[in-house]
């Protein structure tokens, strides 16, 4: 076979190890975590094909998360009650369909917070309510410009920024059950297996990094989102009982379109051989297998919790979309609220950072490809794709 590229040895015990001495701790908490690392691990090696830059950002990236895990236990033994986490507003929805917008926009209510890039990236010591001048900004700063440099061109297709929201994946990375790692690495085993798993255990660590954060701030609402919530609703409505979920939509060949190219231009820092077809393939078929699970696991489900919305409303007046569901949830849309996000579109345009060009050819995608697999989905909810 391939000769494995130069550069770290992707080993458990070795990263545990590392990351143990580099932090002064042991206790890692739950050890439902493992599973997921061992597996992405496994997955890492035999699928990823990883140049040797790859290897030392997946080497690197997991000794954070690591290290980020032993932090948060040890941060959690020394709280006393943990908060109390209360009717948060969960944005989901297939990738590239609006989450981000809405996530950021309704982030800028008072009455909201959002988790913020550096504070989930470098959560401990637990971020104070006047961190604007927190020493962990320009960090996460300067690694965030690596990553643009690494994978340019996907600051065009997806803003990043240390003091923007940041979606649930960052927030489950550390207990290794998250769809983040498929986004920068071919590891389609792991991402069947992730499928598969319940995911109580995740959101419960979810919820505590949330407790982490939240502990000694006034009290608001969390914003949160991820589309990979799309494929765990049972289990985030199980954490999160009084949760209010939006569902956002676009037509499914459009969607994965966007998103065959993020991953590609993503995977292209970490590996030389990214088969854009294959991409197209696999993104096809676990969009599928997320709307297999999530149309059932949403009809099991009290219908007032959702709120659908289209993507083509959120790119025509995104400000009429949050203020659909304020009022579908009975949520006060105040004056502040209003001119904080009108004020955060002013500034922040939609191609600030360029033209995000792909079509759906270039990853063996079609139209009547669409129709066949996603049938029953349209049939749902065509009317806001």
């Amino acid at each position: 076979g391939r000769t494995r590229p130069a550069g770290p040895r992707l080993d458990a015990p070795r990263l545990k190890s590392l990351a143990r001495r580099y932090t002064g701790l042991h206790d890692f908490g739950d050890a439902g975590f493992g599973a997921g690392l061992e597996m992405l691990l496994d997955s890492l090696e035999r699928e990823a094909q990883l140049s040797s830059l790859g290897r030392c950002v997946a080497f690197f990236n997991l000794l954070n998360l690591l290290a980020v895990r032993l932090r948060m236990v040890d941060a959690a033994a020394l709280r006393t009650e943990p908060p109390v986490i209360r009717r948060p507003l969960v944005i989901t929805g297939l990738p590239r369909t609006g989450t981000t917008i809405l996530h950021e926009l309704i982030g800028c209510d008072p009455a909201f917070r959002a988790p913020l890039t550096w504070e989930v990236t470098r959560p401990v010591p637990q971020p104070e309510p006047a961190g604007h001048a927190d020493a962990r900004i320009p960090l996460v700063a300067r690694l965030l410009g690596l990553l643009e440099k690494m994978a340019p061109g996907f600051q065009t297709i997806h803003a990043i920024g240390a003091r923007l929201p940041q979606e649930c994946v960052y927030l489950l990375s550390s207990h290794f059950h998250s769809e983040q790692f498929a986004y920068m690495f071919n590891v389609p085993g792991y991402r069947r297996w992730l499928l598969e798993q319940d995911m109580s255990c995740a959101y419960a660590w979810h919820r505590n990094f949330l407790a982490h954060l939240q502990a000694g701030w006034p009290e608001s609402r969390w914003v949160l989102k991820t589309p990979a919530h799309l494929a765990s609703l049972d289990a985030l409505l199980g954490c999160y009982p009084d949760a209010d979920v939006v569902w956002t939509h676009r037509r499914p060949l459009d969607a994965l379109a966007s998103f065959a190219s993020l991953t590609s231009t993503l995977r292209s820092g970490c590996s030389d051989r990214v088969d854009r077809l294959a991409v197209g393939k696999h993104e096809e078929e676990h969009f599928a297998a997320v709307l297999k699970r999530a149309i059932p696991q949403r009809d099991a489900l009290a219908a007032e919790r959702f709120i659908d919305v289209s993507f083509a409303a959120i790119c025509q007046d995104p400000i009429a979309v949050v203020g659909a569901i304020y009022r579908h949830f009975n949520i006060e849309f105040t004056d502040d609220a209003r001119l904080g996000m009108e004020q955060y579109l002013r500034q922040r345009p939609r191609d600030l950072y360029g033209v995000h060009r792909y079509s759906a050819g270039e990853f063996g995608l079609d139209a009547a490809g669409e129709q066949a697999r996603y049938a029953a989905y349209l049939e749902r909810y065509g009317r806001w794709c």
